[in-house]
């Protein structure tokens, strides 16, 4: 599976970006998918995460509210929609998949490159 993400950028505290995350390769409908990010000199940290059927949702504390993951498995595409943006939530934001148990970076099985999302105060 090869992911891509695309859909940062810089905006202005409070406003708000959508990523996406694109898969090709093979069906990436049985993979829970994830978003991490990494802020420089920080280590890489779970943001959100959704079951394969997307029936389940879960979010990093810090973002509950304020981000919402959904997938849409015709499209192989998972999305990150990120409101009230804080200069907190400047960071690469990576996507990734697994068929692990938990949302520990190393049970992700692929990842994509990330991108920037940048928040100006």
């Amino acid at each position: 599976v090869q992911l891509q993400a695309s859909g940062g950028g810089l905006v202005q505290a409070g406003g708000s970006l959508r990523l996406s995350c694109t898969a090709s390769g093979r069906s990436f409908s049985g993979y829970d998918m994830g978003w991490f990010r990494q802020a420089p000199g920080k280590e890489r940290e779970f943001v959100a995460g959704i079951s394969w059927s997307g029936g389940s949702t879960y979010y990093l504390d810090s973002v509950k509210g304020r981000f919402t993951i959904a997938r849409d498995n015709a499209k192989n595409t998972v999305y990150l929609q990120m409101n009230s943006l804080e200069p907190e939530d400047t960071a690469v934001y990576y996507c990734a998949a697994t068929m692990g148990t938990s949302w520990a970076r190393s049970n992700m099985n692929y990842w994509g490159k990330g991108t920037q999302v940048t928040v100006s105060s």
